[in-house]
């Protein structure tokens, strides 16, 4: 089940904190639950996307985002996501999300997201996301707009622009043998 309480303690706990730029990093802190896990005990993958979500949102919320979204009657969708997992998170660990959007092209807004335990990175993802009306994808620069601000993306991190080349040239639709 989609962790509804958590996320409404999560904006509930950020109500009062600073708005934050475009490309600031919000960190918020959790702990892995029981029902956070999988069958060897530690941090379910899927869930851990699932929380990741706890930190993104707010995030959203902090540089103005969501205010944009309801306003504008528009909505927040990720279209793709890369995740590497370095660290075990296991029951009761209790761990931080740094969050931060690295940039934007003409058709996405990319989120770094990582989960740290203490000095330690469990895992790291690197989110495409698109802003949706009932036409399909409001541009990111249309968004910047509607959000006040006139300013191009900073330049993307070589990584990034070599995730967004190879899933490029990911076929799609993709096999269906």
């Amino acid at each position: 089940m989609y962790p509804f309480l958590r996320l409404a303690k999560e904006f509930h706990v950020h109500r009062d904190a600073p708005p934050l730029p475009l490309t600031g990093t919000h960190v918020s802190r959790h702990v892995c639950w029981p029902w956070d896990l999988d069958i060897w005990m530690e941090l379910n993958n899927g869930r851990t996307l699932t929380l990741l979500d706890l930190g993104r949102l707010p995030l959203a919320k902090r540089v103005g985002l969501i205010d944009t979204l309801k306003a504008e009657r528009w909505g927040l969708t990720m279209a793709g996501v890369s995740v590497r997992y370095r660290r075990r998170v296991k029951m009761f660990d209790r761990f931080e999300i740094r969050s931060r959007c690295v940039g934007w092209d003409e058709r996405f807004i990319y989120i770094e997201q990582g989960m740290w335990r203490v000095a330690d990175c469990a895992n790291h993802a690197l989110y495409r996301s698109a802003v949706t009306d009932a036409n399909g994808i409001v541009t990111p620069d249309r968004v910047m707009r509607a959000m006040g601000h006139d300013t191009a993306s900073p330049p993307l991190p070589h990584w990034v622009r070599a995730w967004i080349e190879a899933e490029a040239q990911r076929p799609w639709p993709p096999m269906a043998d």
